[in-house]
């Protein structure tokens, strides 16, 4: 009998470290972050910043790969679809949510495709427009556009990034729609932008900062609560007249789903030391944002969030009547 329970024991003992084995020795390789947007933009620096200091709390790179279009619908997809490993991720912004309505079918079921590894950070927006627009201040702007809807454009990165969001709230906030000009990125919207062929656009302080700092474009509000410390002469759209207008792009990072509890809490805890390193905070202080705080680097935080901007951003898509197949 004795024999007989040792051996029983010694079985289980095999079966749970067997089943350990992945994450205790996680990562034993490369791992992939999957950006479904172009490189260079801002959702793709956030990323390289992140993964850079992930890959030294983990001992291993923990490299990013771009897999844009769909408005972001194509990499998600193709990370709902990797196996569940923790070796292929995905840092995506509020397009995670928006997608959620804007498409009319998905390669995957937004809510239940992922598992939730943490909240990254919330970009605030700048509304800006080239610098010999003759508007000079938030009101005018306003009045301005509403007075020529129909030949003020408004330039975005595509359907469901980041600017393309920020242009519906605007359009929404001031019940005056305009035309709207999409692109392939939002390298080429600021680039027309700079040239002069399109009037205006809605995007993050990670693209924006230093060309408001530089001169040149034109800069009336930033969307946050409070004015910031790298644009301090930059008004938020609250004090300059445009009451509720806040608009924060949030991004999270996800793993495909099944991919095990313990490798999750590894990644979550890993994503909380990057975002204490000096260098994510420094350079993101300089991009006009802040990290994430610990308390929101978490699966649980991650989950309520999309849930809550799912809810928050469907009135706002279906009062548009802006969709994508």
């Amino acid at each position: 009998m004795n024999r007989l329970l040792s051996s029983v024991l010694a079985g289980c003992a095999f079966a749970l470290l067997a089943t350990q084995a992945p994450a205790q020795g996680y990562p034993e390789r490369t791992i992939t972050i999957v950006v479904p947007f172009a490189a260079g933009g801002p959702t793709d620096t956030v990323t390289r910043l992140v993964a850079e200091a992930m890959s030294k709390d983990l001992g291993q790179q923990v490299i990013v790969e771009n897999v844009g279009g769909a408005g972001g619908t194509l990499g998600a997809g193709q990370v709902a679809a990797a196996a569940p490993d923790g070796y292929t991720l995905l840092l995506h912004h509020i397009g995670m949510a928006t997608s959620a309505t804007l498409y009319r079918t998905l390669p995957y079921d937004t809510l239940n495709a992922f598992e939730y590894v943490g909240l990254v950070t919330e970009v605030p927006m700048t509304l800006v427009a080239r610098k010999d627009f003759e508007p000079t201040d938030l009101k005018g702007l306003i009045d301005y556009v509403k007075a020529n809807a129909d030949t003020v454009t408004v330039a975005n990165a595509g359907i469901g990034a980041a600017s393309h969001l920020c242009g519906m709230m605007f359009m929404s906030a001031i019940q005056t729609a305009l035309v709207t000009v999409p692109y392939k990125g939002t390298g080429p919207a600021m680039t027309d932008l700079l040239g002069g062929q399109v009037d205006m656009m809605c995007d993050q302080t990670t693209n924006t900062t230093k060309q408001i700092q530089g001169g040149t474009i034109k800069a009336y509000a930033v969307t946050s609560p409070q004015r910031l410390d790298v644009l301090p002469d930059v008004p938020t759209a609250e004090e300059a007249g445009l009451s509720g207008f806040q608009v924060g792009i949030w991004h999270g990072l996800y793993a495909p789903k099944g991919t095990s509890a313990d490798i999750v809490d590894r990644l979550s805890k890993s994503l909380q030391v990057a975002l204490k390193d000096q260098n994510v905070v420094d350079r993101f202080a300089e991009l006009g944002t802040a990290p994430s705080p610990e308390a929101d680097a978490t699966p649980a935080a991650l989950k309520a969030k999309l849930e809550s901007e799912i809810a928050r951003w469907k009135p706002v898509i279906d009062a548009a009547g802006q969709y994508a197949d």
